[in-house]
């Protein structure tokens, strides 16, 4: 089988896997499209939504916990987007409970479904930021994202469209995708034996 092949069927498999992503049964339902900068104006106060990103910081209390979330997109199944270009503010999600800031720590994912409650100001830095506050009815901790690795070029996040063989393809040359870049063919070694 091809090289070419085999990187067309893992990508029509990948576009089926994601086909068929769908939201986790405890975040599905209808929510408000509202972003948090316009929840830091007020007036949308006993909004229901769905929000997330990464944790900033975890803050348990006597009665809830509080999570200072830095907002980002969701993706086909509420996940936040890992993208440090789009962020959407920063909120605050309280749950009844207690939850513990070494499982919740900075940088994981989490998705929270609740009711918007006005907003909390607090210092970042010498700044006051108002937080969005969500009275969380859902908190929704993501699996740590899982780093491939057993690849030609060593470990870390695997592109199949950028490593040893491919890349941007400056123009047409001697190689499918052009002078320095595009898909260089893997040598081919061969051994006789005697």
């Amino acid at each position: 089988m091809s090289p070419l092949y085999r990187i067309l069927s893992l990508a029509a498999v990948s576009a089926l896997l994601a086909a068929c992503a769908t939201v986790p049964q405890p975040l599905q339902g209808n929510f408000a499209n509202v972003t948090t900068a316009s929840a830091q104006q007020g007036g949308a106060g006993g909004t229901q939504v769905r929000w997330g990103g990464s944790i900033i910081s975890t803050e348990p209390g006597q009665q809830s916990t509080c999570f200072y979330v830095l907002g980002r997109p969701l993706d086909n199944q509420a996940r936040p987007v890992l993208d440090n270009n789009n962020t959407q503010g920063r909120f605050v999600a309280c749950r009844a409970g207690f939850y513990d800031p070494e499982v919740f720590k900075p940088g994981r994912e989490i998705t929270v479904t609740g009711t918007l409650q006005g907003v909390v100001t607090r210092k970042v830095g010498d700044y006051d930021y108002a937080y969005p506050r969500v009275d969380a009815n859902v908190v929704y901790l993501w699996p740590k994202r899982q780093m491939m690795t057993g690849y030609p070029y060593g470990p870390g996040w695997y592109d199949p469209f950028w490593g040893p063989y491919w890349g941007p393809g400056w123009g047409w040359g001697p190689y499918w995708g052009g002078w320095g870049g595009g898909f260089y063919a893997p040598p081919v070694i061969v051994v006789r034996r005697r």
